[in-house]
């Protein structure tokens, strides 16, 4: 059964239309428009009233507002008087409070338009804004550290265990496959060259160097700042929101010490055990390359690494797993400590802590490796 509204109009006085509403005014029926009205508005130009007659009228949802809405409008644009006293209670009360408070119509801001040099001032403001709140950070950490040298950081043990475990053991699946495939890479890029020259066994050294002495730790350094390092930034930018943060300065401990301190300690412990097994995992990928393609046999090649990689290289890249672990964490933790009140602020936090952490392993690699190069090691 089709739902409908039906209406019709009479004169009772040459100034006054009244509009008469029967059936069913529900949404999803026919229902007329208000463009009906206006078509006999323009065969009756004397009309200043318009009243409404609703006793016929069996039910009624917001279709019959919706026509009211657009009756008014019509009104008002022609400056003819509209009278609710006919319309059902409900209606007149939902129709009043619709129109209580009307839209403001400079409630929007307008954007502002910032010049460039405006823009480049500001930014360059906030970078040393942000340059001297990561040097307090990091003086924090430094005076954390010694606290815990000499016996007095108050920190839990098991929370130190809980994160050393997060970093460590939980995230060999993805170092293994990450470096793997890295070693596979390099090792097809070298191969390719040296084949011109019949060097192929020279593939091992390539590969074995490459990621004992920085590949294995920058790889691993980047993916724990996506993996851990947001994880840090994601956890104290939670706490932050719910205010735990506040409730432990008001007991009187330290966030430095309880929540900082085990997280860059952990990883400082975790990332060189991390860069070992990554680069048995590279150059067992550039094994798989050398033997299954190149015709390399397992000893040959294995001799090959062995002559090739010293212990300078282990070391470096054993020092620079160490220093991007502190560097991710650092970053982790400061960006949520940072981190707003709200939800957003929260996704944001991880965002910049992994930019951050990335942007400072490359840094460091640059500096490490011209270290390197003016020690002649």
């Amino acid at each position: 059964m089709t739902v409908r509204g039906e209406m019709t109009m009479e004169q009772p006085s040459g100034d006054t239309l009244k509009v008469i509403l029967s059936g069913h005014w529900k949404l999803g029926g026919e229902l007329p428009g208000a463009d009906k009205v206006q078509q006999t508005l323009q065969g009756r130009p004397g009309v200043r009233n318009l009243v409404f007659d609703t006793r016929q009228m069996a039910s009624w949802d917001t279709g019959l507002l919706t026509f009211l809405v657009d009756l008014g409008k019509l009104c008002s644009e022609q400056k003819i008087s509209l009278n609710n006293d006919g319309l059902p209670e409900g209606a007149r009360k939902m129709l009043a409070l619709a129109s209580a408070v009307p839209e403001k119509k400079d409630a929007r801001s307008a954007e502002e338009r910032v010049s460039f040099l405006f823009h480049l001032g500001s930014e360059t403001v906030y970078f040393f804004q942000s340059a001297g709140e990561m040097l307090a950070f990091i003086g924090d950490a430094v005076i954390a550290l010694l606290r815990l040298l000499g016996g007095r950081a108050q920190y839990r043990r098991t929370d130190l265990g809980l994160i050393m475990q997060a970093c460590g053991a939980q995230a060999l699946p993805i170092v293994s496959l990450i470096c793997f495939l890295v070693g596979l890479i390099l090792a097809f890029i070298g191969a390719i060259q040296l084949k011109l020259f019949g060097a192929q066994i020279y593939v091992a050294d390539l590969v074995g160097i490459a990621m004992v002495r920085l590949m294995a730790a920058i790889m691993t350094g980047i993916v724990m700042a996506g993996r851990t390092g947001g994880a840090f930034a994601a956890q104290l930018g939670t706490m932050q929101v719910n205010q735990e943060i506040d409730a432990l300065k008001t007991t009187g401990i330290s966030p430095m010490e309880f929540l900082v301190l085990p997280r860059m300690l952990a990883l400082a412990l975790m990332m060189p055990l991390l860069c070992l097994y990554a680069n048995l995992m590279g150059i067992l990928g550039g094994m798989v390359v050398g033997v299954g393609l190149l015709n390399i046999g397992f000893l040959e090649y294995y001799n090959e690494t062995v002559k090739a990689v010293g212990l300078w290289n282990l070391g470096i890249g054993l020092f620079s797993g160490c220093v991007f672990g502190v560097i991710v964490a650092l970053a982790g933790c400061l960006r949520g400590m940072q981190c707003g009140r709200s939800a957003s602020a929260v996704g944001d936090a991880a965002t910049s802590a992994v930019v951050t952490a990335i942007v400072g392993i490359i840094v460091s690699t640059a500096v490490i490796t011209v270290l390197c190069n003016v020690l002649g090691i």
